[in-house]
């Protein structure tokens, strides 16, 4: 995104947060960022449109900054995840998106009413794949209903710990107890055997995006043929072809890839002296990051 498309958009948010967006018009926008109402159309096609390229923009930066947390680390470890929640929340207070969510929410604005609710449900995708990583493959059946519930508790901890203290909230230490809640809840409910929502409705939910992972996994596979061809006859054949395998797995068969292993791995294959074409481990590098910008974006 260039500069200047940038610049509207932090112009154009701060006076939806000022405002509000309801009350903010076009003209409004044109006026505080300095740019003619044809400039406006070439960027965004509707006010709509805007706000959903500045959520995206957002959502895309705090994705990166979660994944950045578990380089090097045990992803199932509950103190890394309580780290990336945190790191959520800070966001969305220093956004200030839950008063502008809930406007929109209380709008007759289809749009981007629909817009938020998909975003909600990435999210919620998103803790329940992370729960799988802290809680163990065995308790998937019952990890979606984790993943709601721990929503609903962190939401209302915050909302009535403000409401209580009058204050901004401590925000480390309420993702904490809510984290610890439902980690004692989740060791109930898997010995009861009893759930409500099966994981396979998070599929039904977002069919698109599973659509979009399932197209980048065809040509992630088709790259990965293509290398194991190359590297046949070489003297380090096990080696390459072990990590080619490793990639395989994580991204095509894996329910949880572990993206900084994925990283890591691609490592070896951009050395000068590893014996593939630069075009090829590019092309294979491009569609490593599509994947997993499909499966971590936000909205």
């Amino acid at each position: 995104m260039n500069d200047r498309k940038l610049h509207v958009l932090q112009v154009a948010y701060q006076l939806f947060i000022e405002k509000g967006f309801q009350a903010t018009s076009i003209q409004d926008i044109l006026e505080c960022s300095g740019i003619s109402k044809g400039t406006f159309y070439n960027y965004f096609s509707s006010k709509n449109e805007l706000l959903l390229a500045h959520f995206k923009e957002v959502y895309r930066r705090i994705a990166q900054e979660r994944n950045e947390l578990l380089i090097g680390q045990d992803r199932s470890s509950i103190d890394i995840f309580i780290q990336q929640i945190e790191l959520q929340v800070n966001a969305n207070e220093k956004h200030k998106f839950f008063a502008l969510f809930e406007e929109v929410l209380l709008s007759n604005n289809e749009e981007l009413k629909e817009s938020i609710k998909k975003g909600q449900i990435k999210m919620l995708k998103w803790i329940y794949e992370r729960f799988v990583d802290l809680f163990g493959e065995e308790k998937k059946p019952y990890l979606l209903d984790g993943a709601i519930m721990f929503m609903g508790i962190l939401h209302n901890n915050m909302k009535y710990y403000v409401m209580a203290n009058e204050s901004k909230p401590d925000v480390s230490k309420i993702v904490r107890y809510s984290v610890e809640r439902v980690a004692k809840m989740m060791e109930e409910v898997a010995q009861t055997g009893e759930y409500l929502n099966r994981p396979e409705l998070l599929t039904m939910w977002l069919p698109e995006e599973e659509c979009g992972v399932r197209a980048v996994q065809q040509s992630l596979h088709r790259t990965i043929i293509d290398l194991k061809k190359s590297v046949a006859r070489h003297e380090q054949q096990t080696k390459y072809m072990e990590l080619l395998d490793f990639l395989q797995d994580e991204c095509i068969h894996a329910e949880s890839p572990r993206r900084f292993l994925v990283e890591t791995a691609l490592l070896p294959l951009k050395e000068n002296h590893a014996p593939f074409e630069n075009e090829q481990v590019n092309k294979l590098e491009v569609f490593i990051q599509r994947y997993f910008t499909e499966k971590e974006s936000g909205l």
